[in-house]
């Protein structure tokens, strides 16, 4: 009897820990951007688990994506931007002898994480114009108590602090959104700075920022984050994925949108500056299916952030002689497009992104058809699709978050109130100030650094090639998080490490009642004899 309980429990444990699907899936390998990576990593780790799929990734940048592409030695790439035919910065153009596609597949905001306080405590509250987020990252403002940074503040009194703006060292499609925003919606301060940088004007976009004056260049989303949550970053701000802020347990500025309020950047603003996107939809285009974003960043709606986007995955429409792609792996890349366009964006809002709506995931299921050896029949159905911004019988252009999307705050509209409400990964902390004080500080957090921790300000990261998705950057260490978010499984510096929980117990008392299955049958026999033999001693 204590056998067979013995064999049940390690036959139902084994069942628990194994794969849920049957199917044989051939690793893929991809690279690119770290503005993405957080997502990438949760959804791999998801996979591996429930699939048994191998899929690896390389957050070295959306730059050195677009390359490993090109040099065929990736299977996929991920980026914010296309393939870049007329760079700016005089470098080669990217043209891929792979014929290729543009599939959507996770939204967000390019927020601005910053370290700052006041009278020793940390303001969480700031809130910044387009025109002094420009003039920032142009040189032309330097300090903190800027008369224009004061006049988007009234209810904080602002250090006399140098700024220290921390920009990408890499090529990355943060800095090509970033700048791609700066010369839409504030071209005479970009061009000024492009013409004092000697690059050739009018300019766009570029994905290698220049490095000005006391700008600090770190490598990966990873590295800007890290160094300005240090103690040594006091007096910094970035741009970065809004996700690497609530993981730091930093703060983001509030950014002014059209209509006059300073909004953050959460899945719903997000969702809802995105109501105004345009597609490319000229399938002839090498810019197919890729954004166009002027109507995003001039979006009316009191409830939109400005600096919204999406990221691509870019994917192999044909296999090509000295690629590493091959049908086979097509049949793990149309799966795993499939997981990301529906069930995986079910964790981005609690990951710091916004999910895609049904009209990118419509468009995303025909790249997915154009993948070859994908299962196209199975990869795009919207009737198994478990996207939260759609339902049943929604019309393309519905969203269900941006519907349920809050009014802001009447202390958010520009003018002379100012919320007191953090930010970010930032908290209120016990025993800190909420509102205005005495110092004017605002708000301010009880969060501590070490989920962003780096060895020194030098470091960078964002390498990650383990199935499992762990995902930490290789500058990077994680030793606790800061912003209450435990429950997730996924982060964007490091995964939690599994605790000792009920599926571990169970083995262990499986373990255990197989040792006595194993022991107790010789020592009960043994015993058994001895009774006997002594027995038959006492009778004789």
């Amino acid at each position: 009897m204590v056998q067979a309980v013995a064999v049940s429990l390690i036959a139902g444990t084994a069942l628990a820990i194994q794969p849920a699907s049957a199917a044989s899936y051939i690793p893929i390998s991809g690279s690119g951007s770290t503005w993405s990576q957080n997502a990438l990593d949760q959804w791999r780790k998801n996979v591996a688990a429930n699939y048994g799929m191998t899929v690896n990734y390389t957050g070295n940048g959306s730059s050195a994506g677009r390359k490993d592409f090109i040099n065929k030695s990736v299977d996929y790439a991920v980026s914010e931007i296309p393939f870049q035919l007329h760079p700016i910065d005089n470098s080669a153009p990217e043209v891929s002898l792979v014929p290729y596609a543009y599939m959507p597949i996770v939204a967000g905001g390019t927020s601005f994480m910053y370290n700052l306080k006041i009278a020793g405590k940390r303001v969480t509250n700031l809130r910044l114009s387009g025109e002094v987020i420009t003039k920032i990252f142009t040189g032309v403002i330097t300090n903190w108590n800027d008369a224009a940074i004061a006049a988007d503040n009234p209810k904080l009194a602002l250090p006399s602090k140098p700024i220290v703006p921390v920009i990408r060292a890499d090529g990355s499609g943060t800095s090509a959104q970033f700048t791609l925003w700066m010369s839409k919606q504030h071209p005479t301060l970009w061009n000024a700075f492009c013409k004092k940088m000697h690059i050739a004007t009018p300019c766009g976009l570029t994905s290698q920022y220049p490095s000005y004056g006391g700008f600090k260049a770190q490598s990966g989303s990873n590295g800007v984050a890290g160094y300005v949550s240090q103690d040594y970053g006091e007096g910094a701000i970035t741009y970065v994925e809004y996700s690497y802020a609530i993981k730091a347990g930093f703060p983001v500025a509030k950014v002014l949108n059209k209509a006059g309020y300073y909004v953050e950047p959460t899945a719903k603003s997000v969702a809802v500056a995105l109501l105004q996107a345009k597609i490319n939809t000229d399938s002839k285009s090498d810019a197919y299916l890729t954004q166009i974003l002027d109507g995003v960043y001039n979006n009316a709606d009191p409830r939109t952030y400005p600096i919204s986007s999406y990221s691509y995955m870019i994917v192999p429409t044909k296999v090509v002689s000295g690629a590493t792609f091959t049908t086979q792996k097509g049949a793990t890349l149309g799966t795993f497009a499939h997981y990301m366009l529906c069930e995986g964006q079910q964790q981005a809002e609690a990951l710091g992104y916004s999910p895609l709506p049904m009209n990118l995931v419509l468009a995303g299921f025909e790249q997915i058809k154009r993948i070859p050896g994908a299962n196209s029949a199975a990869n795009t159905s919207v009737k198994n699709c478990n996207n939260p911004t759609f339902k049943a019988g929604d019309s393309p252009n519905n969203n269900q978050l941006a519907k349920s999307a809050p009014q802001p705050a009447a202390c958010d509209k520009q003018g002379a109130d100012q919320c007191a409400t953090t930010t970010g990964g930032s908290t209120a902390g016990s025993g800190t100030s909420s509102g205005t004080d005495s110092t004017g500080t605002g708000t301010t957090d009880g969060a501590t650094t070490d989920g962003a921790t780096t060895t020194d300000p030098g470091t960078s990261g964002g390498t990650t090639t383990d199935p499992a998705g762990t995902g930490a950057g290789s500058g990077a260490s994680n030793s606790g998080t800061s912003n209450g978010s435990d429950s997730l499984e996924a982060y964007p510096y490091a995964l939690p490490k599994e605790q000792f929980g009920q599926q571990q117990i169970t083995m262990l008392v499986a373990g255990i009642l197989l040792v006595l299955v194993i022991i107790l049958p010789p020592i009960a026999m043994n015993f058994i004899g001895r009774r006997r033999k002594t027995r038959g001693s006492t009778e004789n």
